[in-house]
């Protein structure tokens, strides 16, 4: 089995700033993580991405970038994955007012 798409959706939160979510369903897990989720979000705001991902790159596992900041990411499931990026895409706005 080849990866799957299972989502790709690019939204618009405000004028200047959008979430992209990309979620595949892959045949193996990816070096470093333990499921079969392989996904990419973010949060871009005027061209530059602020909440740059949360990833499972290749050998790197499940993690989140907060600016410059890498630190790892506990995944549950693609609901709880979801939930927690927006709470933190809530909470940059709220920190960003």
């Amino acid at each position: 089995m080849e990866a799957k798409l299972i989502q790709k959706t690019r939204r618009q939160l405000r004028e200047g700033a959008f979430v992209e979510i990309v979620l595949w369903q892959v045949p193996v897990p990816l070096r470093g993580s333990q499921h079969t989720i392989k996904y990419r979000l973010a949060l871009v705001v005027e061209n530059v991405c602020v909440l740059r991902y949360y990833d499972n790159e290749a050998g790197k596992g499940d993690h989140k970038h907060l600016g410059a900041i890498e630190m790892p990411y506990v995944f549950e499931n693609v609901d709880k994955l979801l939930a927690d990026f927006m709470q933190d895409v809530k909470g940059w706005f709220n920190d960003d007012a």
